[in-house]
């Protein structure tokens, strides 16, 4: 599984040109489930994600995660983040998981997440055509793989 992260000022979505969702201070994250991953995989990536330090403190320093800042998650899937481009200059998608396998990860993904942060996380539509404004605020962009916990 692998998450780019961005600390936000505000994010949006949008499908078919109609605001979908929106979040203010927060991280607006990109999924990308592959075919390996399993809820193991969830699960360290949603406690990652709601305990990663990259909000400032009153000293300036990256110090407190999303929710001592009460800040929001939207959540956005997107397969392109397994897309492998070590061959010609198309990209394949291979080892993106099929939508049965995960559908249902991504929904779990979005359920633990909002059971951490203590409210509902705001979403994309998985599969949609999907217009994504933010704010980075920072910027500040973290990737996480849980296949390289290093």
């Amino acid at each position: 599984m692998r998450l780019v992260i961005q600390r936000v000022k505000k994010a949006s979505v949008e499908i078919e040109r109609e605001l979908h969702s929106e979040i203010n201070k927060g991280l607006l994250v990109f999924i990308g489930i592959e075919e390996a991953d399993n809820e193991e995989d969830m699960s360290y990536c949603v406690q990652k994600l709601c305990q990663l330090r990259i909000f400032s403190d009153t000293e300036g320093k990256m110090n407190l995660d999303v929710k001592q800042i009460n800040g929001e998650l939207l959540i956005v899937s997107q397969f392109t983040l397994h897309a492998l481009t070590k061959k010609g200059n198309r990209p394949s998608f291979i080892k993106a998981a099929r939508p049965e396998q995960a559908i249902p990860l991504y929904e779990k993904f979005i359920a633990e997440a909002s059971t951490q942060l203590g409210k509902a996380c705001k979403t994309g539509v998985f599969g949609a055509d999907m217009q994504v404004a933010l704010i980075n605020d920072g910027p500040v962009t973290i990737v996480l793989d849980s296949k390289n916990k290093e």
